[in-house]
């Protein structure tokens, strides 16, 4: 009978596609498939103790650390570098997810380790480079870690308290979105030693660092970047269960095969400082339909370089922020480290985030021009719906003189003041021909409005809940392929004064 053979047939071809594409949760190999396996993981129970309190700080040297590797593949190991004034201090490993709220999950712990204080910071002449050359403390394993974002908490005897951040970034991207931790800018802005990239000893940029390394603790409780900027994106993705891949800029720059088979990458907060093979890697995976949202602003404003330190290579982040002072101009002036968009070589960022870095400070409500983009679908949102708060410190705009995606949608228009004067912020999606789709909230405050009003400047729990969704709707959208097929971009860029 030709209707029954039809049948059975299409019944075939359904439970087989059912396998291949890890609904049983294996894959063709019999591996664990990478959504299952997301959903396993922060099924476990959480740790709730992950996080460091004021009053457990202590004083500015009690207790501080860094890692010998900005990121390891699961089972490699990575060496600490500790200082305390403390007799001894351990050390625990929490991975960063959801884990029924917890949102962390203690992995490892160590013994009591003998306390050594270390040497102080060391300045180089040429560029202000702050290193702590130290000792190693102790080597951890980290078999049967699954890959993720991590804090190393170090406790010393005393009861102080410091992280020390760690990137288990995944074997293979293929299939999933891409989390990248921005290494980069918690460098540049990294004061520890008395030096970032922004201001020295003086408290100006007279005296500041031309380069920073990663062989020096962070400053602060040694993760505050991270925690303000990603960890709550981070803990919302891993709830939904999709399949997510770990990574730093780090290896973004070293790794040509990152973003091989990646259905996203999601930038967080704050990404500012990238590298020329960065964004050409980045550039090309969108070009070959990988999606990327921009879950912040000022991303790719700043041209860097990597170098190699005593502990090894692309531990460097090299910004003179002035193509004249960079030594470089000499003999490769495409190299030189300024803004993207200054001479010598004007590559301004928004040819790949669609808008590009306008204002600092920034503040304003986050306000809807398009209430029936797909993203605010189901938010309840109208034209002019206005989200106290959640534009803020820095914020992105349409790049009139370009290069902007021809295929450009602005779907948010913000009045805010930027410092004395008044602007308009946007937010912006745009897709390709090979059907990646782009996404940038135009807003650096975009990750900690989803704690609410935890976040403070004046975030509601009404912007918490529609930045939380329209994420949620977003991430999903991601890890289902390239967004454009679905949801094409309606180029409205071209807008006059008037209508901002």
């Amino acid at each position: 009978m030709p209707g029954r053979g039809a049948a059975v047939l299409a019944l075939v071809l359904v439970l087989a596609s059912a396998c291949s594409s890890g609904a049983h949760g294996r894959d063709a190999g019999g591996r664990r498939a990478p959504k299952a396996a997301q959903v396993a993981e922060n099924a476990k129970r959480g740790d709730a103790d992950w996080r460091i309190v004021r009053r457990n700080l202590g004083s500015e040297h009690e207790i501080e650390g860094y890692a010998d590797r900005v990121s390891v593949l699961p089972g490699e190991p990575f060496r600490l570098f500790v200082s305390t004034t403390s007799s001894g201090f351990s050390a625990q490993a929490f991975r960063m997810g959801w884990y029924g709220g917890a949102q962390a999950r203690r992995v490892w712990r160590s013994g009591l380790n003998p306390g050594v204080r270390q040497a102080g910071a060391h300045v180089g002449k040429a560029t202000r480079t702050v290193s702590a050359p130290w000792r190693p403390s102790l080597t951890v394993s980290t078999s049967g870690w699954p890959a993720g974002s991590y804090l190393v908490m170090l406790t010393a005897t005393s009861g102080a308290r410091r992280y020390v951040p760690v990137t288990l970034r995944s074997p293979s991207a293929a299939g999933r979105v891409v989390v990248l931790n921005a290494t980069t800018t918690w460098q540049a802005y990294n004061m520890w030693g008395g030096y970032d990239l922004y201001k020295g000893p003086s408290g100006g940029e007279g005296d500041r660092a031309s380069a920073v390394s990663f062989d020096r603790p962070y400053d602060g409780n040694g993760a505050g970047k991270f925690i303000v900027y990603e960890q709550p994106a981070i803990a919302l993705a891993e709830k939904l269960g999709v399949p997510l891949a770990y990574a730093t800029d780090n290896d973004l720059h070293a790794d040509p095969g990152l973003l091989k088979g990646a259905r996203g990458l999601l930038t967080l907060g704050h990404d500012e400082y990238w590298s020329s093979t960065m964004r050409r890697r980045a550039t090309q995976a969108r070009d070959q339909g990988v999606n990327i949202a921009f879950l912040g602003a000022n991303a790719v404003n700043r041209h860097i370089r990597f170098a190699a330190t005593p502990l090894g290579s692309n531990r460097l982040v090299v910004c003179y922020k002035d193509a004249a002072a960079d030594p470089m101009a000499r003999t490769d002036p495409s190299e030189t480290t300024q803004d993207w968009r200054l001479p010598p070589e004007p590559r301004p960022e928004s040819d790949i985030i669609g808008i590009q870095y306008m204002c600092f400070p920034a503040e304003g409500a986050f306000t809807v021009a398009r209430p029936d983009f797909w993203l605010f679908r189901g938010t309840g949102v109208r034209a002019g719906t206005r989200f106290p708060g959640v534009i803020g410190p820095e914020a992105d705009a349409l790049n009139r003189a370009g290069p902007t995606p021809a295929t450009l949608e602005i779907v948010a228009s913000s009045p805010i003041t930027c410092g004395d004067r008044r602007a308009v912020a946007h937010a912006s999606y745009y897709t390709t021909g090979e059907g990646a789709g782009v996404f940038a909230t135009g807003t650096m405050r975009w990750v900690c409005a989803m704690r609410g009003p935890a976040c403070g400047h004046g975030v509601t729990e009404a912007g918490r809940r529609f930045v939380t969704q329209v994420s949620r709707t977003l991430i999903r959208a991601m890890a289902e392929g390239p967004l454009g097929r679905v949801h094409p971009s309606r180029p409205n860029y071209k807008l006059g004064a008037d209508q901002e």
